[in-house]
């Protein structure tokens, strides 16, 4: 694993002997989206990289989507909604960053929380994540993802609960994975099962760029484990949980098919010099996404290629296709909430080619402030929450929301 590490800084080292720099836009997030960003949102320059695989959007964040849809509020009072996890009966069990797990039944908010988890909070740590076991029905077991303080140091863990029957409450089960590293910034934490009933995991670098590259950590990762916490026999690396390398800051993917995945990652914010450049990577098992070798529209060895790079910051929340019928214009393009661009972002790809990007577009720009979660409900409608109350938006009276996207 060494050898790994020495040559991604070769690589690195070369790059900037060749002379790519980075691009002057900031990526971390702030309070308001700028006025200056706001304008450059309807003049939209793109270019594509030779390969023809990658878009670079060089100002803005796309142009005006030209599908007229609308969001409905369908509960408030939340204090940052990091995950959505839908139940059978259609209640969501909802987490918030502080460290509580809510129930949402009957579109309004059950006051106390199911469970409340001591969590260690601070910058982009908290409890994130949440999805429910695919025999949720049978077991009752659901897992979250939160930053633990563990005898003074903090790691970043998944854990498996168990809801009460009534769904008011909830258990500890055991804890499936612990020890992903942890930092203020870039801690990952979106955990979703696939069709294959396997548990995917995003981690962040912890602020280790060259920890992506080591296949030996689980930081800036993408990691699949069985329910029960084991590594899969088909894994890409043996007896290893890593999946997917290569990412800086993961807190969102959603599948194109079976066997491959739509990835969000974000940028840099300084390190390395360099800073803005969130994209879109369409990765398989044991594919590298690049980072910090590649964080723009550029191709290495063994490295994957991204689809899409916004020069300036978005960043991206979490992604979810969309295969509602209510919206029929977007079945099959990628949703992606962002936070400091405060958009809807709907990416289409390339039927016959899903790394190709075919157009992106911008959505709800400015009206609801900063956006995490996006997931498709067992109804076939689309569910997105604010972020507001994160410390980096405007925090209103109602505090933060879920929307439901319709037309």
């Amino acid at each position: 694993m060494n050898m790994t590490r020495i040559v991604a800084g070769k690589l690195v080292i070369a790059m900037f002997t060749l002379g790519i720099s980075s691009c002057v836009s900031p990526t971390s997030e702030s309070a308001n989206t700028n006025n200056q960003e706001t304008k450059a949102t309807e003049q939209v320059s793109q270019k594509t990289s030779s390969n023809n695989q990658c878009t670079l959007v060089d100002n803005g964040f796309g142009s005006q989507g030209k599908v007229n849809v609308q969001a409905e509020e369908v509960v408030t009072g939340l204090e940052v909604p990091w995950g959505i996890a839908f139940l059978p009966n259609q209640d969501m069990l909802v987490t918030e960053r502080p460290g509580r797990v809510r129930l949402v039944r009957d579109s309004k908010l059950v006051q106390k929380p199911v469970a409340t988890i001591d969590v260690a909070d601070s910058g982009e740590g908290g409890l994130l994540g949440i999805a429910t076991h695919p025999n949720f029905a049978e077991n009752r077991l659901f897992y979250v993802y939160y930053t633990a303080d563990r005898n003074g140091s903090q790691v970043n863990r998944v854990e498996r609960w168990r809801l009460s029957q009534n769904g008011l409450s909830a258990s500890s089960d055991r804890i499936i994975l612990d020890d992903i590293p942890v930092a203020v910034y870039h801690n990952g934490g979106r955990i979703r099962f696939g069709a294959d009933g396997m548990l995917y995991i995003g981690t962040g670098d912890a602020r280790d760029p060259q920890s992506s590259q080591d296949i030996n950590s689980l930081a800036g990762k993408i990691l699949r484990l069985t329910p029960d916490g084991q590594v899969p026999q088909d894994n890409p690396f043996p007896k290893n949980p890593v999946y997917i390398s290569g990412i800086r800051n993961t807190q969102g993917f959603d599948w194109h098919n079976a066997s491959t995945l739509w990835v969000t990652d974000h940028g840099p914010s300084g390190e390395l010099g360099r800073s803005g450049h969130d994209k879109v990577s369409v990765a398989r098992a044991g594919d590298n996404l690049g980072w910090p070798t590649i964080y723009r529209c550029e191709s290495g060895e063994g490295l994957i290629t991204p689809s899409i790079v916004w020069r300036q910051a978005l960043p991206p929340g979490g992604a979810a296709v969309y295969t509602g019928n209510s919206i029929p214009e977007w079945k099959g393009s990628l949703i992606i909430p962002t936070l400091r661009s405060e958009h809807l972002q709907r990416v289409v790809f390339n039927p016959q080619s899903p790394q190709q990007v075919e157009r992106h577009e911008v959505y709800l720009q400015g009206k609801y402030g900063r956006l995490r979660e996006a997931i498709m409900g067992p109804d076939g409608e689309l569910y997105v929450t604010t972020s507001n109350c994160d410390g980096r938006g405007s925090c209103p009276s109602q505090q933060d929301k879920i929307l439901r996207i319709t037309k």
